[in-house]
């Protein structure tokens, strides 16, 4: 449990980071003056190429965005910009499926080489605030990453060095909506951590008081009018409507958009048909699942088990209502076996499919069938689980 809600105190402060938004800083940048005209990221050339680049990154087009951000590097070899998008690149690869640590070394090697370049500009200009964001941005990454991996003292490193290079980051925020991003979320989170996770209070009092609604609605308002900060406000506009604020409707509006902004990006991909099964729109749910279920089986990239998990078990609910039998076991066992590949034998989805296994053979007249997918789950299960409660009382009611 402290492993647990340390890591989520410094995921927490990678959202207080202005990382992703870092394309947020750079219409900021261009509203700052002519003080800091000799930043990078006020080249208007840099900034389309930047775009479309990250727009590429996105969209899981990892190739182009890459070539693109090399093209940077070779142009701007002492600058930290094109190794933090190069990082940056890497971190999505890793924030689709996190078990996946293939990615780790050189999203950690391109931060590293971010914070070098940072310093070096940082020594020769205390002042300049590019450089800061560059530094609070890489840390932040590397805290999350760390947390991830629950390398806590890293994490801790990383976590303070962030925290120390926003501060040095902050002015001018005022001037474009694009930073109330950081705002906002801030906002947001300074209330919900304490209200979730009562251990951290005395952590977060060293922090100034926050407003969540204040914070939800300056998010509402990125996502509306911003241009570079957009998609991140509407990353955490989803997944609060989705979860905290029970708007499931307003999550399901968002994923529709993303989606069809970015179709191959696999994250946006699943959380558009949760949101559909969500609300109630199974059929939907259904079709998109299966899309992505054969996206995974044509080996696209970042398509994977957890997208799979997601997808199979949203396939299965469908048919299993529409008395589809055959084909919603089908899909049950894969959901098992995505979430036999992941380890992960205690989510809902891999206890639940193992639940509908179990009645839908019991249905059939398959009572030993029955009977072995309804240990599995008590084997699996926390005895306060509904779904070992649910086990329980079908092995007991039918005497298997």
């Amino acid at each position: 449990m402290k492993n647990r809600i340390i890591g989520y105190l410094f995921i927490c402060w990678a959202f207080l980071i202005p990382g992703l938004p870092l394309l947020a800083q750079m219409e900021a940048m261009t509203q700052i003056g002519e003080r800091e005209s000799e930043y990078l990221l006020l080249d208007k050339g840099l900034q389309f190429r930047i775009t479309d680049a990250v727009n590429s990154m996105y969209n899981f087009d990892f190739e182009n965005a890459e070539r693109g951000f090399e093209v940077m590097r070779y142009s701007y070899p002492d600058h930290p910009l094109p190794y933090f998008l190069m990082g940056l690149s890497q971190w999505w690869k890793i924030a689709v499926a996190t078990e996946n640590e293939s990615h780790d070394a050189l999203f950690l090697r391109y931060m590293d080489l971010t914070i070098d370049k940072a310093e070096a500009i940082l020594d020769r200009e205390p002042d300049n605030k590019e450089a800061a964001f560059f530094l609070a941005g890489a840390y932040g990454f590397q805290g999350r990453l760390h947390s991830e991996r629950k390398n806590w003292t890293s994490a801790t490193f990383a976590g303070k060095n962030a925290l120390k290079y926003m501060e040095l980051s902050r002015g001018e925020e005022e001037l474009n909506p694009e930073l109330l991003l950081g705002d906002a979320l801030f906002n947001y989170f300074s209330v919900w951590i304490p209200d979730n996770y009562p251990l951290l209070r005395p952590v977060m009092l060293l922090f100034p008081k926050g407003d969540q609604q204040l914070g939800l609605k300056q998010l509402e308002e990125v996502s509306e009018n911003a241009f570079y900060a957009r998609v991140e406000a509407q990353y955490f506009l989803f997944r609060l409507y989705a979860s905290e604020e029970k708007k499931p409707f307003k999550a399901l509006e968002i994923t529709a958009y993303l989606h069809e902004k970015y179709p191959n990006n696999p994250y946006f991909h699943r959380f558009f048909a949760r949101q559909l099964y969500a609300v109630g729109r199974g059929k939907e749910a259904m079709e998109v699942s299966l899309e992505v279920l054969k996206r995974i089986a044509d080996g696209w990239t970042g398509y994977e088990a957890n997208s799979g998990r997601y997808a199979s078990f949203f396939a299965a609910q469908y048919f299993d209502k529409m008395g589809q039998y055959e084909a919603a076991k089908k899909h049950y066992l894969q959901t098992v076996t995505f979430g036999n590949e992941l380890e992960s034998q205690e989510s809902g989805y891999y206890l639940f499919a193992l639940v509908q296994l179990g009645k839908i053979n019991l249905g059939q007249g398959n009572r030993a069938e029955a009977r072995r997918y309804f240990e599995a789950v008590k084997s699996n299960a926390k005895r306060k689980h509904p779904a070992h409660k649910e086990a329980r009382t079908f092995l007991k009611k039918n005497k298997l």
